[in-house]
């Protein structure tokens, strides 16, 4: 399977018993086929999956796959923390159908030595790609591209690097990486068009602005850097205001992405922000100025 191009990150909808939302996982997983996207992914960050239990988890999985229904391929990440619950979510995972996965390093940081001998117990429980989220930004913790590749060598399938960095930042990576592991950045599509100009494999924003972002990819691969430039534009007011830090993104993200989606706004999970009216007024303001999601 050849991984790249743009997988939009699915939101965790909620009502107000405090109830995942199914409607809201069905509107996502519309949006980003009729936008063209190249997957879906479900369970990072952006999904607030620190917040879901395991049985959250696995619907959300089963959701994912049966609202996709091998239209496109599906990323999932597992993020329990522990080898053995980690082992069993990424079984769970693939034998719903999932394409490929992205694992989450436990907590507290470990060293290189010790996150490669994690990672890798994991990779061998499964017989799918498998990427590393390498987002020490936002996480805490990473490995260097000397030890991702070590990690390549000793399992061969971990093949993928999932980063949440800055684009020059990523170019060194990928210079370093030397096309032996595919690379994915995410950040909500800051930096778009320098991440591709920099040679990443594919992108992992939120779904808020998919219709953007993969039109801005197929302008870049087509060549024609003035289209994805104008495009870029009409994108960035909207990424400058939700990355202003994880929070930010999940609040303002989650709700412009509702209001451009035409579903109800979602219930906070606890612990979190709460949007105030002025960063309400400027999330419709930003939906509006985009414009509906297709469906």
């Amino acid at each position: 399977m050849d991984i790249g191009g743009t997988y939009p990150m699915l939101y965790a909808f909620f009502d107000k018993a405090g109830r995942l939302r199914r409607d809201a996982v069905t509107r996502q997983i519309e949006a980003a086929l009729a936008s063209g996207a190249s997957g879906i992914a479900v369970l990072g960050l952006g999904t607030e999956v620190q917040k879901l239990g395991r049985e959250e988890r696995r619907s959300l999985i089963e959701w994912t796959l049966a609202d996709v229904a091998g239209r496109l391929p599906v990323a999932v990440t597992v993020s329990d923390g522990n080898v053995p619950d980690m082992i069993e979510c990424a079984r769970h995972a693939v034998g719903a159908g999932a394409a490929w996965l992205i694992l989450q390093p436990p907590r507290p940081p470990a060293s290189g030595a010790d996150l490669i001998e994690f990672f890798g117990k994991v990779a061998d429980s499964v017989d799918v790609p498998v990427g590393i989220q390498n987002a020490p930004e936002f996480l805490g913790i990473g490995l260097s591209p000397t030890e991702l590749l070590s990690l390549n060598r000793a399992h061969p399938n971990v093949s993928v690097v999932k980063a949440e960095s800055t684009a020059l930042t990523v170019a060194g990576f990928i210079r370093q990486i030397d096309g032996r592991m595919k690379v994915f950045n995410g950040r909500a599509g800051l930096e778009l068009l320098d991440n591709l100009r920099a040679g990443v494999d594919g992108m992992i924003p939120g779904i808020e602005t998919i219709d953007l972002q993969v039109s801005i990819e197929r302008a870049i691969r087509a060549g024609n850097e003035r289209l994805a430039e104008d495009l870029y534009r009409k994108l960035l007011p909207t990424v400058a205001f939700i990355m202003q830090g994880l929070n930010t993104f999940l609040l303002y993200g989650k709700l412009i992405a509702a209001e451009r989606l035409g579903i109800a706004p979602s219930e906070n999970r606890v612990p979190s922000d709460s949007a105030t009216p002025t960063g309400i007024a400027w999330a419709k303001r930003f939906a509006a100025e985009l414009g509906p999601l297709p469906a």
